[in-house]
């Protein structure tokens, strides 16, 4: 049996595999491990792939404003004692990120009432909590809400702003929702 050199970290592999040998593929701190099957031609198997993951920090922006919006909104909450949200969009035309409106939620019945029925939002949320051992922590999280009747451009234009969303915020984790009703349920989330 023959054996040759693999590109991925100088193992071994047989040459009788029916892929060539890994790929490693290295993008901002991830690496992506691909092979090509051999029936593509020796050209194929020798072509480097490039993936770039900062390319949604070139297609989506945010003003100014709206970055000194974010810091305030997550310095200002970090001991407040009621709840705190606001709701940011993705312009279609511009793809900017902004904040739909001026309003700071405190009740969460009306930030559910404030969510549309057919198009995603980015919901940023500061929530006090009693925890089990009588401690007050106050999670700063993200809403990703994507309700089931949105159309696919708006999920691929919000689904591809989403970490730049959570990078740009400085949010410690994001809470996925299809529904607005879930926003009842947001203390059992947040404990989970």
């Amino acid at each position: 049996m023959r054996v040759r050199e693999s590109w991925f970290w100088g193992s071994f592999r047989p040459a009788r595999s029916l892929f060539s040998p890994t790929r490693d593929i290295r993008s901002e701190g991830s690496i992506i491990r691909t092979r090509t099957p051999h029936n593509q031609g020796s050209k194929a198997s020798l072509h480097t792939h490039i993936f770039r993951m900062s390319s949604e920090a070139r297609l989506y922006t945010f003003s100014q404003e709206t970055k000194d919006k974010l810091r305030k909104f997550r310095l200002g909450t970090s001991r407040a004692k009621d709840p705190q949200a606001v709701i940011y969009q993705i312009d279609k035309k511009t793809l900017e990120i902004q904040q739909t409106d001026d309003d700071v939620y405190t009740d969460m019945q009306s930030l559910a009432d404030e969510l549309p029925d057919h198009s995603p939002r980015f919901v940023l949320l500061s929530y006090p909590l009693t925890l089990a051992s009588g401690r007050l922590s106050v999670p700063y999280v993200m809403i990703y809400y994507m309700p089931v009747t949105c159309n696919a451009e708006l999920r691929m234009v919000y689904a591809g702003a989403k970490e730049l969303m959570r990078k740009t915020a400085e949010v410690g984790r994001i809470i996925e929702m299809k529904e607005a009703e879930e926003l009842e349920e947001i203390d059992e989330l947040l404990k989970a």
